[in-house]
C-alpha cells in the first residue's frame, strides 16, 4: 500500500505532461549544458545529466556537475560531482546494475585543444559515491551507448586520438572488464547516433575524416543493424540498412526502446561541428526538425515528425521514460545551449 501514492503521483503527472502545452511543464535542468552524457535507472524514473559545456561554450565553462531528476516527483537535484579538476564534453553514459557508467569524452584546454580520455567512472546514486572503472581500451568521445541484460554496456564508434573508429567495445559491469566486439563494417565515425533494443543495435550517420585539403571532418550518411548473439555478447551480426528518412546528420540524438521495439532518432545538423556549434566546413550548422525511428518488428524506417517541437543537436541521446522519450539539454535551433528537457514524439 505504501507504493500506491507514488504510482498515483506518477500517473497524474504523466497525464499532465501529455496534455496541452505539455512541453512547457517538464522542469528544465538546473543549468544549461550541451555535450552532456545522459543515462537512466529505475526503468526511466531516475534521469542523469553529467558534465558537458555551458552557455559560454568555452573551455572554462565545461562542468563536472551531475544533475539527477526524480521523474515521479518532477524534481531535479544535484548529484556528487565527477572526480577530477576538469569536466569533459562528449562523454558517454549508461545505467546498469543500479549504477551509472561514465565513459571517455574529451577535455578542453585554454587554447581550445581537445584531448580524448580513457577514464571510466562508476556512480552509485544510492550512496552518492564515485569509483574508478577499468579504462577504455580504445579511448573515444562522441560515441553511442546501449545496454543488454542489465549488465553489458556497448560503446559504439566515436573519435579516438587518431581519428574516428568503428570499434564496438563492451564493458561488463559485473566484472569491471572490457572486451572488443564485432566492429560495425561501415565508415569509422564519431557523432553518430543509435541505440540498443530487443538485443539489436541500430546506428546511423556521424562524421568521418575529411579529405586532404578539405574540412577536417565530413558528413557520412550510413545506417547499420547489428544483432547481438544471445550467448556471446561480443558476437554481432551486422547488416546494412536502407537509407533512413532525411539526409545524413551529425550529433543527432538516438535511443532504443524495448517497449516500442524501435530505435528513435531526432535532431542533429547536416554539417559536422565542434562543441561550440561551429561547422568544420564553415557552413551554418542548422538543427534538423526531423524525428524518425527504425521499427525492429516491421523491419522498416518511419518518419515520425518533420516539424519536431524544440529540436536539438549535441543532446547526446534519447532517454526512454514512462512519459515517453526525452532529450536533456543540448543546442537548440540558434545553437544556443539550453537547460530544457523536451519530449521526443514517438508516433
Amino acid at each position: 500500500m505504501k507504493k500506491l501514492p507514488f504510482f498515483i503521483a506518477l500517473l497524474l503527472w504523466s497525464s499532465a505532461m501529455l496534455g496541452a502545452d505539455d512541453q512547457k511543464k517538464i522542469p528544465p535542468m538546473p543549468a544549461a549544458v550541451s555535450g552532456n552524457a545522459i543515462a537512466s535507472l529505475k526503468d526511466g524514473l531516475e534521469l542523469f545529466s553529467i558534465m558537458g559545456v555551458g552557455p559560454k561554450k568555452a573551455w572554462d565553462d565545461v562542468t563536472n556537475q551531475v544533475y539527477v531528476m526524480d521523474l515521479a516527483r518532477a524534481r531535479w537535484s544535484e548529484g556528487r560531482t565527477v572526480p577530477g579538476v576538469v569536466g569533459r564534453v562528449g562523454s558517454a553514459a549508461a545505467g546498469a546494475k543500479g549504477v551509472v557508467v561514465l565513459m571517455g569524452g574529451y577535455v578542453i584546454d585554454a587554447q581550445g585543444g581537445e584531448l580524448t580520455v580513457s577514464d571510466v567512472n562508476v556512480y552509485e546514486p544510492a550512496h552518492r559515491r564515485w569509483s574508478r572503472g577499468q579504462d577504455i581500451p580504445v579511448p573515444v568521445d562522441s560515441a553511442v551507448t546501449g545496454v543488454t541484460h542489465d549488465r553489458f554496456v556497448y560503446l559504439i564508434g566515436g573519435r579516438s586520438a587518431t581519428g574516428p573508429v568503428n570499434n564496438v567495445q563492451v564493458y561488463d559491469v559485473e566484472k569491471n572488464s572490457w572486451t572488443q566486439a564485432t566492429p560495425f563494417p561501415g565508415t569509422p565515425v564519431f557523432g553518430l547516433a543509435g541505440g540498443v533494443a530487443d538485443g539489436t543495435i541500430v546506428v546511423v550517420d556521424g562524421a568521418q575524416t575529411g579529405t586532404p585539403g578539405g574540412p577536417r571532418y565530413a558528413p557520412c550518411e550510413q545506417a547499420w543493424l547489428g544483432k547481438i548473439d544471445h550467448k556471446v555478447p561480443t558476437k554481432i551480426e551486422w547488416s546494412k540498412l536502407p537509407p533512413h528518412p532525411g539526409p545524413g546528420r551529425f550529433a543527432l540524438a538516438g535511443g532504443g526502446s524495448d517497449r516500442d521495439h524501435r530505435v528513435f532518432f531526432s535532431g542533429g545538423t547536416a554539417t559536422p561541428h565542434d562543441y561550440k556549434g561551429a561547422a568544420y566546413d564553415g557552413q551554418p550548422a542548422a538543427v534538423s526538425e526531423v524525428t524518425f525511428s527504425y521499427d525492429l518488428h516491421a523491419h522498416k524506417w518511419e518518419t515520425i515528425s518533420e516539424t519536431t517541437y524544440d529540436p536539438r543537436a549535441d543532446s547526446r541521446g534519447i532517454l526512454m521514460t514512462p512519459i515517453g522519450p526525452l532529450v536533456l539539454g543540448g543546442m537548440v535551433k540558434n545553437l544556443a545551449v539550453t537547460a530544457r528537457v523536451t519530449q521526443v514524439p514517438r508516433k
